[in-house]
């Protein structure tokens, strides 16, 4: 399932540069019995099958045998890829890219045996309020997420600066070649060259486009007072468009 994904684009090119190393384990391969069983039926019954801890645990503590404790630092984040977990972000992708190692436990079937929640795992990840067939997919979506984050992935470090989510709110609308498209016109400013007039229209759009897409990220941004002041004008100005909207229904 991984290697498809890590076999094309920025991944590829940053493992072939030496800048990330990404290593897969099959935790079947820490089973002791001639069937390689990592799951078994629940206690007190219930649908669906437990992944076992016994084999989780192996597979972590060989693959930390070969980390130092320098390199460990005291903190190794050891990460079960759950629905239960924190909702992931950009704030925590940035923190895990800060990590010289990262071990991502991905879960399946009705979940994990709940000791490796507790004497295991330091961490719990979520990429929605949404369950899927296993944690492959979440692993990845974390791999992309933060290894696009380490220094030299990116053709510029600079283009991750102003992404959407990187400092909690929505990007500003992008455009290219052609100026004119069907009629349709790359905004004046943008083609100005005045980069102070082109920097605050940015900023406005940004604003903009994360009050009409997603509001609730500006209640967790520190904003400025002319930013707080636009939010309102803005807001004022989303509603009575509604409102127009809603009557003509």
């Amino acid at each position: 399932m991984f290697q498809a994904p890590f076999s094309f684009g920025i991944l590829k090119r940053a493992i072939d540069q030496g800048l990330v190393s990404i290593n897969l384990h099959n935790i079947r391969d820490y089973t002791h019995d001639k069937h390689r069983t990592v799951d078994d039926y629940p206690y007190s019954g219930g649908p669906g099958m437990v992944l076992k801890p016994e084999p989780i645990f192996e597979a972590v503590e060989s693959v930390t045998s070969g980390i130092s404790a320098v390199e460990k630092g005291g903190k190794l984040p050891i990460i079960l890829l759950t629905p239960q977990g924190r909702l992931f972000s950009q704030e925590i992708a940035r923190d895990l890219s800060g990590y010289d190692h990262l071990i991502l436990i991905c879960g399946r079937y009705e979940g994990v045996d709940e000791r490796v929640r507790q004497h295991l795992v330091t961490d719990e990840i979520s990429i929605g309020d949404y369950v899927l067939t296993g944690g492959e997919f979440p692993a990845m979506v974390v791999v992309d997420s933060v290894v696009r984050l380490l220094p030299g992935v990116l053709g510029s470090d600079a283009s991750s600066l102003d992404e959407s989510h990187s400092d909690g709110l929505l990007e500003y609308p992008q455009y290219t070649r052609p100026e004119v498209y069907k009629g349709w016109e790359v905004p004046e400013i943008l083609l100005s060259g005045n980069h102070a007039k082109i920097a605050g229209w940015r900023r406005e759009q940004v604003i903009r486009r994360t009050l009409e897409r997603r509001p609730d990220l500006l209640e967790k941004t520190t904003l400025n007072q002319q930013e707080r002041q636009l939010v309102e004008q803005l807001g004022s100005a989303l509603k009575q468009t509604n409102t127009i909207k809603e009557s003509s229904l």
